[in-house]
C-alpha cells in the first residue's frame, strides 16, 4: 500500500515539473502607457516589455507612422535587455501622440518570439482637448452660427501647446561662415605681403633683407676670443684648450683656401697652405700651433705657459695674415653705367723669402686674386 502512495507521488510532481518546464519556455509580452491621458499634441511613452529564455530570437515590432487609427508614431527608443538566471527581460520603448480628442484603445502589440508571435496586453489611451474659457467657447459659437466672418485670434484664446524654443547653439552650422571669413583673410594677408614686398623691392632693390654671411677670418677671429676668455690651460685643460684652437685654425683654413683641413694631418695642411705662397711667418705660426698641439694631444706633453699663450697669439697672426680684406673701389659719378662703391675683395700681398745662386736674398711678391 506504502509503494502505491509513492508511486502515485511520483508521477504528481514529474507531471507538475513537466508543466513548469512548458510554462518557463514561454515568452511573456507586457505593454504599459505613461501617462495614460494627454491632451492634444502633448506626448506619451509606451513600454513593451518582453520576457524570454536567454538567447531566444526576439524582435519587436517597428511601426512606420501609426499605431493605431488616430494614434502618430514619433520616435522608437533604443532597447535596453537585462539578464538575470537564464532569463532576458528586453523592454522597447515607442513615443507616440495624437491630434485628435477621443479614447484610444489598442488591443494588443504583436512581437515575434522565434518562430511564434505572441501578444501583449491591451490598454487605452485618453486624449482630450485643452480648457476653453467661457470667452472661447462664446467666441467659437459665434464662428460656427456664422455670426462674424474673420479670425480674431485675440479673441479666440488659443495658444500654443509649449512656448516658442530657441534652439541650441551649434558651431558646426556655421562651418561655411568660418570657411569664407578666413578665405578674406588670406586673401587680404596675400595683398598685404605683395604690398609689403612691392615697396621694399622698389626703396631697397631686394623684397627681403639678405642674409649677412660674415667672411672667414670675422668668425675665427671671434671663435678665438672667445677661447682667450674661457682660459682653459689655466684650469688645467691644455688638451681641450688645443683642440678648440686647432678645430678653429681647420675650419678657418677650409673656409678660406676650399680644403678639407679636418680630414688632413698636420703635415698636409702644412703643406697645402705653403703651396698658396703665404709669407713664412705665417707658415711658421701655423706650423707652431700644430706641433705643440700633436705634442698635447697625442703626446701627453704639458707646456709651458709662455708655449700656451705663444700659441694663441700664432693663431691670431697666422688669421689676420691670411684674410681676405674687403676694399671699396672709389667710382667716378660721371660715368652714366657706374653704380654705387661696391666692395670688392683682395688678397694681401704676401712677400715670400727666397734665395738665389749666389747667397742673395731676394723679396718677391704674390697677389692671389
Amino acid at each position: 500500500m506504502l509503494r502505491k502512495k509513492i508511486l502515485i507521488l511520483t508521477i504528481l510532481l514529474s507531471c507538475i515539473s513537466i508543466q513548469f518546464s512548458v510554462v518557463a519556455q514561454r515568452s511573456t509580452a507586457k505593454a504599459t502607457v505613461q501617462p495614460y491621458e494627454i491632451a492634444i499634441g502633448q506626448q506619451a511613452t509606451i513600454s513593451l516589455e518582453v520576457i524570454a529564455p536567454k538567447g531566444r530570437q526576439v524582435v519587436m515590432p517597428v511601426f512606420a507612422d501609426t499605431l493605431v487609427s488616430g494614434v502618430e508614431v514619433l520616435a522608437m527608443l533604443k532597447p535596453d535587455t537585462i539578464y538575470a538566471h537564464e532569463v532576458m527581460t528586453i523592454t522597447q520603448k515607442y513615443i507616440v501622440t495624437s491630434f485628435d480628442s477621443a479614447l484610444y484603445h489598442i488591443p494588443f502589440i504583436p512581437v515575434i518570439d522565434g518562430k511564434d508571435t505572441i501578444e501583449s496586453n491591451g490598454f487605452g489611451l485618453k486624449v482630450v482637448s485643452p480648457n476653453l474659457s467661457e470667452a472661447t467657447l462664446s467666441y467659437l459659437e459665434q464662428l460656427n452660427t456664422q455670426q462674424t466672418d474673420s479670425i480674431e485670434f485675440d479673441k479666440l484664446g488659443v495658444y500654443d501647446i509649449k512656448a516658442i524654443q530657441t534652439p541650441p547653439f551649434v558651431w558646426q552650422d556655421y562651418l561655411i561662415y568660418i570657411g569664407i571669413g578666413l578665405l578674406i583673410l588670406l586673401i587680404l594677408a596675400a595683398i598685404g605681403i605683395g604690398i609689403y614686398m612691392y615697396i621694399q623691392k622698389k626703396k631697397k632693390g631686394y623684397y627681403f633683407k639678405p642674409v649677412v654671411v660674415e667672411p672667414p677670418h670675422v668668425i675665427a677671429l671671434h671663435a678665438l676670443d672667445h677661447v682667450k676668455v674661457e682660459k682653459l690651460w689655466q684650469q688645467g685643460k691644455e688638451k681641450e684648450y688645443f683642440t678648440e684652437v686647432t678645430d678653429i685654425l681647420r675650419k678657418y683654413i677650409e673656409d678660406r683656401f676650399g680644403v678639407s683641413a679636418f680630414e688632413m694631418t698636420s703635415d698636409e695642411i702644412l703643406n697645402i697652405v705653403n703651396n698658396f705662397m703665404i709669407a713664412d711667418s705665417s707658415t711658421d705660426s701655423l706650423k707652431q700651433v700644430l706641433k705643440l698641439a700633436d705634442l698635447v694631444k697625442f703626446a701627453k706633453y704639458k707646456p709651458f705657459p709662455d708655449e700656451n699663450d705663444l700659441s694663441l697669439v700664432n693663431a691670431y697672426l697666422f688669421v689676420n695674415q691670411t684674410k681676405k680684406e674687403e676694399v671699396i673701389i672709389p667710382t667716378d659719378p660721371n660715368e652714366p653705367n657706374q653704380g654705387n662703391n661696391a666692395p670688392h675683395e683682395e688678397e694681401p700681398i704676401n712677400w715670400r723669402i727666397t734665395g738665389d745662386k749666389d747667397g742673395k736674398e731676394n723679396k718677391s711678391t704674390n697677389a692671389n686674386s
